[in-house]
């Protein structure tokens, strides 16, 4: 792999970290912050989310290492990188915190994908591990919307663009079924 490829590669990863790193640290949010009705589902269902998250960052900071660069790790790094906006829903009821991380991990996956489909051509090896990633992070999306979809499909987030805006919809639709 040419010096070029791999500190392009090197940059996107380290954004991926950011990413990862931060997702970690909102699920723990969520865990510590969910009440209501599915509280115990939810929080038992956040933390094997977290570790295999941590897990993913771990790669991630690795293979930086591997193709020549220095991982950062640190929440100054984080904070100062991300075009993100911080996680919204404080203390709320499972359902609403449902809505807001469907939005995170569509988000989030969008642009892992992105950095999947850069890596195919120059780096073969960084693509299968974003691969796998992508393979989790959809898997628990899936864990996710299990809980804001409708028998018939419909996803009871569908159409929002924020996190409150999501949430807001997921209580209602849990509010009004039969």
């Amino acid at each position: 792999m040419s010096t070029q490829d791999s500190g392009r590669i090197v940059t996107m990863l380290q954004v991926r970290l950011h990413a990862l790193n931060d997702l970690h640290l909102t699920l723990k949010h969520i865990h510590w912050n969910v009440v209501g009705p599915h509280f115990i589902a939810v929080h038992e269902m956040i933390d094997p989310q977290v570790d295999q998250v941590r897990s993913m960052t771990d790669d991630l900071a690795e293979r930086i290492a591997t193709l020549g660069g220095e991982p950062d790790g640190t929440p100054g790094a984080l904070v100062k990188a991300r075009t993100w906006n911080d996680y919204s829903i404080g203390r709320a009821e499972a359902i609403e915190h449902l809505g807001a991380l469907d939005l995170v991990y569509t988000a989030l996956i969008k642009d892992h994908r992105e950095a999947m489909r850069a890596t195919e051509e120059s780096d073969p090896v960084t693509q299968d591990m974003l691969i796998e990633q992508l393979r989790g992070l959809e898997l628990f999306q899936w864990f996710v919307r299990a809980h804001l979809e409708s028998s018939g499909g419909r996803l009871s987030t569908r159409g929002a663009t924020t996190e409150s805006g999501a949430a807001g919809q997921a209580a209602d639709q849990a509010r009004n079924q039969p």
